[in-house]
């Protein structure tokens, strides 16, 4: 079957066109019958439909400057640079860069160029934690929804990041999402007309992974998925089948997933920091969702590793830092140090009371199961115990989860997913609570003697144990409390602010209830804000307790500088937490290094302002437990890692390894080991020794295999020229800073400069229209004076001197509208259309034209055809001499003159008169030299394009820019020369 195309529009895209009483611009997707419009000068927001058949349309053009419009020296300067800021259909080949609010670093463009070789976009980012896997996934998705290759977009992720991610897509590209999540989906349902699904192939919508899996709403979400999807944290959909931790989660979500893609049409966009966990099953079946062959080729072939480059791109920290040398805010350096400290005697009694009591219930565990269970159960007390007095009393009253357990493996599955940290579960989202170690002996089984379960004398015993403690509770007996409040101390006075990172909900709440007390005892001078963060609050909750700790108050005063949040490790993946905290304290070592690199990616990543961020960890120097995790973990991570380069995921030989280890302190004998010398002093375990040798064949065949992955095929340098070309055509950093600065001060927003760089502005002098956009856009409460930031981020309530922050865009637009408008009071015009400039910098009359040209842009598409597109570009020209016979100055003399300061006055009737005759000259010689400047514009234009899609090895068939219509010309100036001898009013 086939459809009838719609007829051909009247006008093309990029003319002008007059109707309802103002010009217009005409866009893409208009026909015969449809006008796309929008308003010239205006934004998108703007952009309307108007029928021919039932409204006057003819054609435009666009109105000369009046010659009495006259500015100063920086007249030209604020108007061309506003021109340039303001524009969203920029003409270089990356469409979307100038639509976006993010100013992208060469590495980041990287999978933009692999996404444009497909013709059906599948990739894997798997680039470190903090260095913008988010930005890449945004930015392909801009890409492909403004060049139409793709009518919608759906982001599956945890309900815990999905206003994170509804905010990033909204903020930084533009993209408006509904969030689709179990607290949603009632009203959206009920706002969806009967009948029809809540979701449209051309919206766009952040879903909850888990909830969008479950047989209810499955079915709908497939059939009405729009054609590009992504999905964070790729890694949790695909656990070990053999391992069985979460598995039914895992299958589920992996189910839908399949099903997506399976679909050959349907743009995939898998996005982790950790592909691999170690195991090779779950790291194919995610790389078979994006081409069946990746499931079961060999990587240790050429042919394997170049397939695998096509669809996967992974970049380590140290491969991108040189990025980072144009002042751009990511940290120089990770400043990572060991904190030990010495248990109180009375917690290493207790600690030797429960191995005795660990050595004694395992030990007498009547069959495997039991065994099992009892290992577990005294594993958790240990590890709890190790943790805090809080957790350790709250798991002496708890049961025990292994306890439901029918067999030996089953109670091996519960155990290592709610007392072990394995790689492959699915998240740290619920996994804080404190896990149980009450367990019923045989005989009260039977008897039933107690509700718990227990014998009399076991049940004193665990009663006995929760009791001592609850004594150690506060820093006088809990000297790793005590070591952390000395810790945090030093980091607040040397100016820092730090993430205390803690492992179960009871301890982290703990351990903030003696922060606040210690910290802010009677007589203080320096108050420090104290709040803690756990799995216990929903998503929502957690994201306004940061909210509260590092936001303004309800008065608008700032958030107080010395702060500390205290976490469980529900905040270390996704949430950033850069602009707030520059610290992080391990308090609880985490039993998979994975973990500490995600705590430690919260602050270190793009967008921290400290140069160098603090990673501390706290081991008790005679507690076993802390001993074996940096032992036969962490320590050895970190050391192959600094060997390597490379940062290797656990192996899986590192659970039975760990597991031998404990099961040697626990089962050894009956002294601790604190109290033994050396604990492995001795011969290795063979399985440590297994779980070394793995570790590092397993770095090294990563090393060796990254020489071929994607990133080192497609080279920064082949699209730095094009990224600063186009950053050109759109406004220098210098420019926009310039601009933004002078912009304001004539708008009364008296700027003032920060020792710090940028400078601050008050907004309540500004003009209405303007002031309500600054409101819009900071909020209500935003502090006062702005700040403004001298880099490409700023935190929350200031503004970064960028040209995509929505501050400088509202300011640039508000003084182009003014520009154009001569109805505007004076004060409120910093920008003129005219101008004629006494200055040293020339020696002969000089005319410059600010000149805006459109062009129709035809991109080829995936399946053959050709799309057109709107363009937009700034050009200055200018020439010496009469405008009758101009002499016609290369581009960098003409942008030069921008430069140019004043050391004179002129006459405002001799101004006029000139500006007048110059205006006359547009219609004759002077048009015809900007339209032969448009057609060289066109071809530059073109063959930018051409370059990116053969670097990207796109089509190239169709491929074509053409002007349309005369260019604009927004600006007349005339620069004469300094007078020597001042005659009258003018010389």
């Amino acid at each position: 079957m086939t459809t009838a195309a719609a007829p051909a529009p009247k006008y093309a895209v990029g003319s002008l066109v007059h109707a309802r009483g103002r010009e217009w611009v005409v866009l893409p997707d208009s026909t015969e019958d449809l006008l796309v419009l929008r308003p010239l000068g205006g934004a998108d927001v703007d952009i309307a439909g108007v029928l021919p058949g039932l409204e006057t349309v003819v054609p435009a053009t666009f109105a000369p400057p009046t010659p009495c419009d006259l500015g100063d020296q920086h007249t030209a300067g604020l108007l061309r640079t506003a021109l340039r800021i303001g524009f969203r259909a920029g003409a270089g080949p990356f469409r979307s860069l100038a639509s976006i609010a993010v100013d992208p670093r060469p590495y980041q463009l990287v999978p933009l160029m692999m996404a444009l070789r497909q013709d059906t976009v599948r990739l894997l980012i798997a680039d470190d934690v903090g260095i913008g896997k988010t930005v890449e996934a945004g930015l392909i998705a801009a890409e492909l929804l403004t060049q139409g290759d793709a009518r919608g977009l759906v982001v599956l992720c945890s309900p815990a990041l999905a206003e994170q991610w509804r905010a990033e897509l909204r903020g930084k590209f533009g993209i408006d999402a509904r969030l689709v999540l179990p607290a949603t989906i009632g009203r959206l349902e009920r706002e969806t007309p009967y009948g029809q699904s809540v979701f449209r192939p051309d919206g766009a919508y952040v879903v909850s992974t888990d909830f969008i899996k479950s047989p209810r709403h499955r079915e709908d979400f497939l059939r009405n998925c729009p054609d590009l999807v992504i999905v964070d944290e790729a890694h949790t959909c695909v656990a070990d089948t053999s391992a069985q931790v979460s598995a039914r989660t895992s299958q589920q979500r992996y189910g839908l997933l399949r099903a997506l893609a399976d679909d050959p049409d349907r743009h995939l966009l898998l996005v982790t920091a950790t592909p691999h966990s170690g195991k090779e099953e779950p790291f194919r079946r995610l790389l078979g969702l994006l081409d069946a062959r990746l499931a079961t080729v060999g990587f240790e072939s050429r042919a394997g590793r170049e397939l695998l480059a096509q669809f996967f791109v992974q970049r380590r920290r140290a491969d991108i830092r040189e990025d980072f040398q144009d002042g751009a805010h990511f940290p120089s350096s990770r400043d990572s140090a060991e904190l030990s400290y010495t248990l109180h005697r009375d917690y290493r009694a207790l600690l030797a009371e429960v191995l005795a009591y660990a050595r004694e219930t395992v030990r007498s565990a009547d069959g495997a199961l039991q065994q099992r269970q009892r290992w577990w159960s005294t594993l958790a007390l240990l590890r709890t115990l190790s943790s805090s007095p809080a957790a350790a009393v709250r798991s002496l009253n708890t049961r025990a989860g292994v306890q439901k357990a029918d067999t030996p493996d089953e109670a091996d599955r519960t155990g290592q997913s709610t007392v072990s940290d394995p790689a492959d579960t699915d998240s740290a989202e619920s996994a804080d609570e404190v896990p149980g170690s009450l367990l019923p002996s045989a005989a009260s089984r039977v008897e039933q003697a107690d509700p718990d379960g227990l014998d009399a004398d076991e049940k004193a015993r665990l009663v006995a144990m929760a009791e001592a403690a609850d004594r150690l509770a506060g820093p006088a007996r809990d000297t790793k409390l005590k070591k952390l409040v000395a810790t945090v101390t030093d980091l607040l006075d040397s100016g820092y602010r730090p993430i205390v990172f803690c492992r179960y909900i009871a301890t982290s709440d703990y351990v903030a209830e003696h922060l606040k007390k210690v910290l802010n005892k009677r007589g203080t001078e320096h108050p420090v804000a104290v709040a803690s963060v756990t799995g216990e609050l929903s998503p929502d909750m957690r994201l306004n307790r940061i909210a509260e700790l590092t936001g303004t108050d309800e008065n608008g005063d700032p958030a107080p500088e010395r702060r500390v949040l205290v976490a469980t490790d529900c905040l270390s993946e996704g949430v950033n937490l850069q602009e707030s905290f520059d610290a992080v304290i391990h308090y609880d070592l985490a039993w998979n290094p994975t973990r500490h690199e995600q705590r430690e990616g919260r602050v270190d990543r793009f967008g921290q302002r400290t140069d160098t961020v603090k990673a501390l960890t706290l081991y008790g120097a005679d507690n076993p437990v802390d001993d074996i995790v940096l032992k036969v973990l962490l320590r050895k991570h970190e050391r192959i890692r600094r060997a390597t380069g490379v940062s290797v995921p656990v192996p899986q030989q590192a659970e039975s390894a760990m597991q031998a280890v404990f099961e040697e302190l626990i089962l050894r004998g009956e002294t601790p080991s604190f109290e033994q010398e050396g604990l492995f002093e001795r011969e290795q375990l063979p399985a440590t020794e297994q779980l070394e040798l793995a570790w590092e064949s397993s770095a090294e065949r990563e090393k060796a295999s990254r020489s071929l992955y994607a990133q080192n095929r497609i080279k920064k340098e082949d699209v730095a020229a094009e990224v600063a070309e186009i950053r050109a055509a759109l406004g220098t950093g210098e420019e926009v800073r310039e601009f933004t600065r002078r912009a304001l001060g004539a708008l009364r927003g008296t700027p003032a400069d920060r020792k710090q760089g940028g400078f601050t502005a008050h907004t309540d002098a500004l003009p209405q229209g303007l002031r309500d956009a600054v409101t819009a856009a900071l909020g209500p409460r935003h502090p006062r004076p702005v700040v403004f930031h001298d880099a490409p981020s700023a935190p929350r309530g200031e503004v970064a001197l960028t040209r995509t922050d929505p501050v400088v865009a509202a300011t640039a637009r508000f003084v182009l509208d003014t520009g154009l408008d001569e109805k505007f009071p004076a004060w409120q015009r910093p920008a003129r259309r005219c101008g004629v400039i006494r200055t040293s910098a020339v020696r002969r009359p000089t005319t410059m034209l600010l000149v805006r040209h459109r062009f129709q842009l035809s991109l080829p598409t995936r399946d053959g055809g050709v799309r057109s597109q709107l363009a937009e570009d700034a050009r200055v020209v200018a020439f010496h001499g009469r405008p009758e016979a101009p002499q016609w100055l290369p581009d960098e003399e003409a942008l030069a003159l921008l430069e140019a300061r004043a050391t004179g006055n002129s006459d405002p009737g001799f101004a006029t008169d000139h500006i007048a005759s110059i205006l006359a000259a547009l219609g004759t010689g002077l048009m015809e030299e900007l339209r032969v400047r448009s057609k060289a514009a066109a071809k530059e234009l073109e063959a930018s394009h051409h370059r990116v899609r053969t670097a990207a090895r796109a089509r190239l068939a169709g491929l074509k820019a053409v002007p349309q219509g005369d260019p604009d010309v927004l600006g007349v100036f005339l620069y004469r020369p300094a007078a020597t001898i001042q005659l009258g009013a003018d010389a």
